[in-house]
C-alpha cells in the first residue's frame, strides 16, 4: 500500500485497524478514509460545543489530512478521467471548508462536509455491494450435487 495512504488510514485510528487495511477490497479502504473523515468532523463539533479549541483544531486536522493524503492522493486521473477530475475538486473544496470551519467555528461548514462525505461513502458502498453480488453470481460453483457453495473472489489491492 501506498505510504500516502497508509499515513492517511494512521489518522483514522489504530487497534485492530491493521488486519481489517491489509484485508480490505480498494473499495472497502475508501470507505474506511471516508468513515474516519467523518469521525474526525463529528468529534470537531462536539468539541466546538464544549469550547475545547485546541481538541477541535486536531480533530478538524485529522479529517484535512484523511482527504487531502488519503482520498485525493488515491485518485487515478488517468483512468478515472472526469469523475476523477470532479472528485479531485470537491475534496479541495472540502478541505477548504474544513479550514474555514476550524478558523470561525463554523459548525454549518463541517454540517456540509459531513453531508457531501456520507453522500459520497454511501455511494461507494453501493458500487462495493454490486461488486461482490456480480463477483458472487459469476463465481463457478464447487462441491457438485451438495448444497450451493460458492467460492469468493477477489481482485488486487491499492
Amino acid at each position: 500500500m501506498a505510504t500516502p495512504i497508509r499515513n492517511a488510514l494512521d489518522a483514522y485510528g489504530k487497534g485492530g485497524l491493521e488486519y481489517e487495511i491489509d484485508t480490505a477490497s480498494p473499495h472497502k479502504l475508501i470507505c474506511m478514509l471516508y468513515d474516519g473523515a467523518i469521525k474526525a468532523i463529528l468529534q470537531a463539533k462536539a468539541f466546538i460545543g464544549g469550547e475545547m479549541i485546541a481538541a477541535k483544531g486536531s480533530a478538524i486536522s485529522k479529517a484535512i489530512a484523511i482527504i487531502e493524503e488519503g482520498l485525493r492522493v488515491s485518485l487515478d486521473k488517468t483512468a478515472g478521467g472526469e469523475l476523477a477530475e470532479n472528485l479531485d475538486g470537491l475534496y479541495e473544496y472540502m478541505s477548504a471548508r474544513l479550514l474555514e470551519a476550524n478558523l470561525r467555528n463554523d459548525v454549518a461548514a463541517l454540517d456540509e462536509v459531513h453531508g457531501l462525505l456520507n453522500q459520497l461513502k454511501s455511494a461507494w458502498e453501493e458500487i462495493e455491494q454490486n461488486r461482490v453480488a456480480t463477483l458472487t453470481a459469476a463465481a463457478p460453483q464447487v462441491n457438485e450435487g451438495k448444497p450451493e457453495q460458492r467460492v469468493p473472489l477477489s481482485y488486487g489491492r491499492v
